[in-house]
């Protein structure tokens, strides 16, 4: 039994029944192997990556008993036959991930002809060939799916012209395709990436870098030119890299009069202090009536109007070159395995398919629809439909963001982290107002890109926030999201966040408007949400507390004995007085989750005051949390001491109040906003495809509405409606919360007797050892 592989050329595979089955390969005993197969791999141009799909079909193939064939010069070495035709070994593509194609690549006029694919498959048929594994762009893919439909017309020509003997139509019925898309350009509908567009990037990213030294040292403009005739990914992906002030792409051309546009974002920039200006262009860039857009134009226009310094870069041939990224390596092994297993499952009755890549999970999608649906893309944009021409070029959303709850400093470093990785993804971003009270107001805007900037330093919540929860309100929530097309939500917030998607998510059943993925993202300084172990704000709300302690401690240097009772927001969860306790050295901290009565006031008293030296002049920080007690309240505490400490102690009271909330955010907020908010919104892309059919979306499953959240040492998503039953709803705390383990540390230091739990503590690990069990149910980052 023969297969055939050709890549860039040719590679013919042949597989025995009998070794396929061999060496207790039991994981390959579900794939019937009932026909001969030609495995046949074309490879049309030359991309970084196509070497490492080669790779991976014949060394598949010799794994799975197959015998495997380059053919080269792509349907040229098809047509002329011969030597062009050889088997590959293991061996032979050993040492080849660099880059280019082995195994050659050339366009062939003759195989669009008619006589040139009868040629062709009397060639394949002397070999046993029926399977092809081509590579190559929406071109070759659509000429490979033609030779297969004349198939058995072929034959029948060759058995009248006496080539081949009739009980060969028999044998060689069918031809089977199966396709790799290679294409820097990643034009190709039905695939998130095609081999060499990460290569690509590299190259223009590297270019980059190397003349942003120059530019900003003689104060210059550059023109980038990258390749893109007909999609503007490299361009548009490259400028979001590499921080571009302005883009030009083809299937978004810019409205009339973007000439002065442009000019004033170049001079804003240049009044900013900055010292280079970028601008990407496409090659394939037009203007809304079709006129094309060169960089040389563009330099032109700069030069004219603002009279800067400006030089031009046309990258070329350059981006197809160079040794292939990890990511193209990697993309193309996967693909040129699952090309392997594709053709192992073909049947006669099996249409041709594309091997592609969603998210991060190789899929097979028809390879005819996938090539259309590219074509309707072009035609699109020939009929200057561009609007269509995007939605074609692959599925894009309407993501609303909003805050609820009290505002925590870090939330809009998760905005702008959501804004603008949405907008990346291909998303069309809402802004919320004040929180759901806002939504079903209808104060609802379109937020773009620029809009966010300089929001990650900036405290407090820019899109205003309300603690107002949804229920009763669903009917015009509904209705704003029927009138806004809202396909996503994400909601940055506290508690009132938790019980905000769990409300949402009950209204599924009478609303398909909340039908959609949902997810939220911890920000309250109080740190009381269940399913994560931190939340934004709230490191910087413990900055506040600690250094308040440090100035009420200095300001009592020198003077009398005091007692400071501090009180810290919280509500119920006593994480801010505990771990600020901790981090400002105080001497108790009482909780609501550690009940305490006036014995251990007492305790206090006695350990820390009675038994000080009488000359002393050390003071005394004891912090309560808002609600810790219900009786014994700050006040009462405060009153007590005072009149208990007469003759041995001043007693002062702090409320720090709001002043918690407020400040610009800690470096750790703002990163750790920025980073959950950005790998929640991948989250919600790979929730949108997922649940897009029929041209809707509608998500319904429990995993469609998640808290993303720190569990010890992963990012993990967790359906709100699982975190029900490790939440206490009536004090709006977790029902275990992992820093209580700190409170005899805190104790401890502060000169007390008692026990420390050191089952927790941490073990001995290499740097290179796998992560523990309880990451591997984290999403991938």
């Amino acid at each position: 039994v023969h297969v055939t592989t050709i890549v860039n050329s040719s590679v013919s595979v042949s597989f025995s029944r009998a070794e396929h089955f061999a060496s207790n390969r039991s994981e390959w005993v579900s794939i019937p192997l009932m026909y001969a197969y030609t495995l046949h791999v074309f490879v049309f141009f030359m991309y970084p990556g196509m070497n490492a799909a080669v790779r991976a079909v014949v060394r598949m193939g010799i794994y799975v008993g197959a015998k495997v064939y380059f053919i080269h010069e792509g349907y040229q070495g098809m047509v002329d036959g011969g030597d062009n035709i050889k088997e590959a070994k293991w061996e032979s593509v050993s040492s080849m991930l660099q880059g280019g194609t082995v195994i050659g690549s050339a366009r062939c006029k003759e195989f669009r002809t008619h006589e040139g694919r009868l040629k062709a498959a009397h060639n394949l048929v002397q070999r046993g060939i029926t399977n092809l594994c081509v590579i190559g762009g929406d071109g070759s893919l659509t000429g490979a799916n033609l030779f297969r439909e004349e198939w058995s017309g072929l034959l029948t020509e060759l058995v009248q012209q006496g080539l081949i003997e009739e009980d060969a139509v028999q044998r060689y019925s069918a031809l089977h395709i199966v396709g790799m898309v290679g294409s820097i350009d990643n034009d190709f509908c039905g695939t998130d990436m095609t081999i060499g567009t990460d290569s690509a990037l590299h190259r223009i990213i590297e270019v980059v870098d190397a003349i942003m030294t120059t530019a900003q040292s003689h104060q210059r403009t550059f023109v980038l030119e990258v390749m893109g005739r007909h999609c503007g990914y490299l361009a548009l992906v490259s400028a979001l890299a590499c921080g571009a002030d302005w883009v030009l792409i083809p299937e978004m051309p810019p409205e009339d009069g973007w000439e002065e546009k442009m000019c004033e974002k170049l001079s804003a920039t240049r009044s900013r202090g900055s010292r280079l200006n970028i601008i990407i262009v496409a090659e394939g860039a037009i203007d809304r009536h079709g006129k094309a857009i060169t960089s040389s134009t563009v330099k032109d226009l700069v030069v004219r109007h603002l009279g800067f310094d400006t030089r031009v870069t046309i990258l070329g041939h350059v981006q197809r070159g160079g040794t292939p990224s990890a990511f193209d390596r990697i993309l193309a092994s996967r693909m040129g395995v699952e090309a392997v297993l594709a053709l192992l499952e073909t049947t006669a009755n099996t249409p041709a398919c594309v091997v592609s890549l969603c998210g991060n999970q190789a899929v097979r999608l028809p390879l005819m629809e996938c090539v259309q649906m590219t074509q309707e893309v072009q035609k699109a944009m020939d009929e200057k439909r561009f609007e269509e021409a995007v939605r074609l070029r692959g599925s894009n959303f309407n993501v609303a963001v909003l805050n609820v709850g009290a505002p925590a400093a870090g939330m809009n470093a998760a905005v702008r982290s959501a804004v603008r990785v949405g907008i990346s993804e291909g998303h069309k971003m809402f802004a919320v107002n004040d929180g759901f009270e806002g939504f079903y107001k209808g104060q609802i805007r379109e937020i773009k890109w620029g809009d966010v900037g300089g929001w990650t330093g900036q405290g407090g919540s820019l899109l205003g926030t309300k603690r107002t929860l949804p229920a009763k309100h669903v009917d015009k929530i509904a209705e704003q999201m029927r009138k806004y097309n809202i396909n996503a939500l994400l909601v940055v917030g506290g508690f009132e966040a938790v019980e905000c998607l769990l409300q949402l998510y009950d209204a599924r059943a009478t609303h398909e408007e909340f039908c959609i993925p949902m997810c939220m993202l911890p920000a309250t300084i109080s740190n009381n949400v269940p399913g994560t172990d931190l939340s934004i704000g709230a490191d910087t709300a413990l900055n506040a507390i600690v250094e308040t302690c440090d100035r009420i401690k200095q300001s009592a240097s020198g003077t009398k004995r005091r007692v400071f009772i501090i009180e810290t927001m919280g509500g119920y969860c006593g994480y801010l007085a505990s771990v600020g306790g901790l981090a400002a050295g105080a001497d108790a901290a009482y909780i609501y989750e550690e009940p305490f009565d006036i014995r251990d006031l007492q305790v206090t008293t006695d350990a820390r005051v009675q038994h000080l030296p009488f000359k002393s002049l050390e003071s005394l920080v004891l912090i309560m949390n808002e609600n810790s007690n219900e009786n014994y309240t700050t006040d009462f505490i405060y009153q007590l001491y005072s009149e208990e400490g007469r003759g041995v102690f001043d007693c002062r009271k702090n409320v720090l109040g709001h002043m918690q909330q407020g400040g610009a955010p800690s470096p750790f907020d703002r990163n750790f906003g920025t980073k959950i908010s950005a790998k929640a919104m991948q989250w919600i892309s790979k929730k949108l495809k997922e649940s897009y059919r029929q041209g809707r979306v509608f998500a319904n499953t429990e995993d469609s509405a998640c808290l993303l959240g720190m569990r010890r040492r992963a990012l993990v998503f967790q359906p709100v409606v699982q975190l029900k039953e490790e939440t206490d709803f009536v004090h709006r705390i977790p029902k275990e919360q992992w820093w209580l383990k700190l409170r005899p540390l805190m104790k401890i230091l502060a000169k007390y007797k008692t026990s420390y739990d050191v089952s927790d503590s941490g073990q001995l690990e290499h740097v290179v050892c796998n992560r523990t069990k309880e990451s591997d149910t984290s999403s991938a980052i």
